[in-house]
């Protein structure tokens, strides 16, 4: 996960906690629900940049064990 998406997902979760925590205190159900949207569009990316990691990492693990067996 690049430190750029990183950040942005961070941001999008904390932004969305405050926002859903103001919305609860103010009893602004719009504003509560918006945050918790924000909130989960954050875990979301999250998710995304971990699959994505993952993905990279089984390639190379792939390509490392074709390197192997070209050498034999």
């Amino acid at each position: 996960m690049g430190l750029e998406d990183k950040a942005d997902a961070g941001k999008d979760k904390v932004a969305g906690s405050a926002k859903e925590g103001a919305g609860k205190l103010t009893g602004d159900e719009r504003t509560e629900a918006e945050g918790k949207g924000q909130n989960l569009q954050g875990k979301l990316k999250d998710a995304g940049e971990s699959v994505k990691d993952a993905a990279g990492d089984a390639r190379d693990s792939v390509k490392g064990f074709a390197d192997g067996m070209k050498k034999d």
